[in-house]
């Protein structure tokens, strides 16, 4: 894998002859956050179960923990069972995807979990974490064997190697949930389930069971069968797995392989900070060492810097991970009506925490915590933020409509979507400001991939360039958001750069002279992007870069 970058540490590599309209100069300095291909992705998050149900051939009612609601005092409804989403919906629909100028998908892990809803556990809250009395394996985290398919995701002729192929033909690319920490519920039942507990090889073979006991009672020297569990107590009552026994590493790694080797184009790694970082850098070496250019990005979940930024250095894992910390600064903007300035110290421009911050997946929710609770041209606001700044962008399925917005797990967050949703999206205004900001970025290398420098984060203001300058190709990208009720002119001078700037949403374009400003009208929760073609020129604004990617 192309490794990730030190702080910012994309080499000023001098010399490099750049050509055509990307500099006019026999050499150039290069100025780039990040050279990996996936920054140019932008990825559509999707519970599988929950987006639309293609085949309800795979189902399966009669024996799974099928439709499962819940239904509270104060009219919220959620449902804890199979609702039938499956490959056949995701790919049925991926025109709907593409539309909105994505260029990834990823879903909740796809290896078989136990059917039954599980019996024990703690009774479900309407808020909280860690209830899962009465609520099925629908999400795809409790796997049972990770070398087979859960049974309601794929239809005939359409397992998940035919699935990414089609999936590829529609220009997406498929990102897989990865779960090394732990398996299904395996413990508090009040009579044993089959399968909660069990782990199966390749060939169906029963290698671990928990036998419905507490990890204290384990006794993995003298059963072979507790072997590749640890014996104290981590999530719920989940099987907790030794990754750090070389057979179990070697069960977690050839499952994987193999999931890549039908498609997969990208990791996306669960519970990182339960699995020791020796094993997150075993695990890491012996994938890349057969798809050396993986992508991974990691769920660390904390909103420290210092804390989730371990995870992203070679002797960890070298991945990268979810941004927590830009997520709780959106939730203070966007929900609490913080400014721009909140999103500053965790950006890490000038190197920190992050081996490169440009490699980071951003969000704002996902599936394990309240929706963001937004206005419509909040939810406009942020992805306008999210398309524009660093990092890759990450949306939870049904934000494009503000879907359940505000609701935590039981209470909504995971809700059916289905093909009324779709329907309603499709003339809802959040996916068409959406759609229009992410097909920006989709079209800027300077977008995906370049440096950002601020000129403003303040209030309802925020401006900043991102440059991208290497190997034969420059662009310059000038970003002015303002989330704002009322519209603003904004202007930036300091570092003009003379030449042909293109507004990237209307194409028109300006001409400006040396010294002259770029001064453009930003209407009320809008966003003006303009891009310019061609070398950095002027020692201002060259001097900025390089403090920016100095080591």
């Amino acid at each position: 894998m192309m490794k990730p970058m030190t702080p910012l540490a994309v080499a000023v590599a001098m010399a490099v002859a750049l050509g055509g309209c990307a500099a006019n100069s026999e050499s150039a300095p290069e100025y780039y956050g990040t050279a990996h291909p996936f920054a140019s992705e932008a990825i559509y998050f999707v519970i599988t179960d929950r987006f639309v149900d293609g085949d309800p051939g795979n189902n399966y009612p009669k024996d799974s923990g099928w439709d499962q609601p819940l239904i509270w005092d104060n009219g919220d409804v959620a449902n804890v069972g199979y609702q039938g989403g499956d490959f056949k919906g995701l790919l049925d629909n991926a025109d709907y995807v593409t539309e909105m100028g994505f260029t990834a998908v990823w879903m909740t892990p796809i290896v078989q979990n136990p059917a039954e809803a599980f019996t024990g556990g703690h009774p479900i809250r309407r808020e909280g974490f860690a209830m899962d009395r009465g609520k099925a394996g629908y999400h795809g985290y409790w796997g049972v064997n990770f070398y087979q398919l859960d049974k309601h995701l794929p239809s005939e002729g359409l397992d998940y190697a035919a699935f990414t192929a089609a999936m590829k033909v529609k220009g997406l690319k498929t990102v897989l949930d990865v779960v090394i920490n732990h398996g299904s519920p395996a413990y508090t039942m009040p009579a044993p389930q089959p399968e909660f507990g069990k782990l199966y090889d390749r060939d169906g073979n029963l290698v671990a069971d928990h036998q419905n006991l507490p990890p204290s009672e384990l006794d993995p020297v003298n059963e072979p069968l507790h072997r590749f569990f640890n014996t104290e107590p981590d999530l719920a009552q989940l099987a907790d797995m030794n990754v750090e026994r070389p057979e179990v590493m070697d069960y977690f790694v050839g499952a994987y392989l193999q999931w890549l080797e039908q498609g997969a184009a990208a990791f996306r790694i669960d519970t990182v900070k339960h699995v020791p970082k020796p094993a997150w850098a075993e695990f890491s070496r012996r994938i890349r060492a057969q798809y050396p250019d993986l992508f991974m990005f990691g769920e660390v979940y904390d909103y420290d810097a210092e804390v989730i930024g371990q995870y992203t250095r070679e002797e960890n894992g070298g991945m990268s991970v979810l941004d927590f910390p830009m997520k709780a600064a959106l939730g203070e903007i966007f929900e609490q009506g913080a400014g721009f300035e909140v999103l500053a110290p965790t950006l890490h421009l000038n190197g920190g925490s992050y081996a490169n911050p440009y490699e980071l997946t951003t969000f704002y929710d996902n599936h394990d915590m309240p929706r963001i609770n937004a206005t419509d041209e909040g939810f406009i606001d942020a992805h306008n933020w999210l398309f524009t700044a660093r990092g890759i962008p990450v949306i939870y399925y049904g934000s494009e409509m503000g879907f359940e917005r505000g609701k935590a797990e039981h209470a909504g967050n995971r809700n059916y979507f289905g093909t009324a949703n779709l329907a309603a999206a499709r003339e809802h205004p959040i996916r068409h400001h959406l759609s229009r900001i992410a097909k920006v970025r989709q079209q800027s290398v300077a977008l995906q991939r370049g440096l950002q420098l601020n000129l403003t984060l303040e209030g309802d203001l925020a401006l900043f360039y991102r440059v991208y300058q290497r190997e034969g190709e420059a662009q310059t990208a000038l970003v002015m958001l303002n989330k704002g009720d009322t519209p603003v002119r904004m202007e930036e001078g300091r570092y003009a750069q003379p030449g042909q700037w293109r507004d990237a949403m209307s194409e028109e374009t300006v001409m400006l002279s040396e010294g002259e400003a770029l001064v453009a009208d930003v209407p009320a929760h809008g966003v003006r992007v303009f891009l310019r073609d061609g070398a950095i020129v002027g020692d201002e604004l060259q001097a900025a870069l390089s403090t920016l990617v100095a080591e």
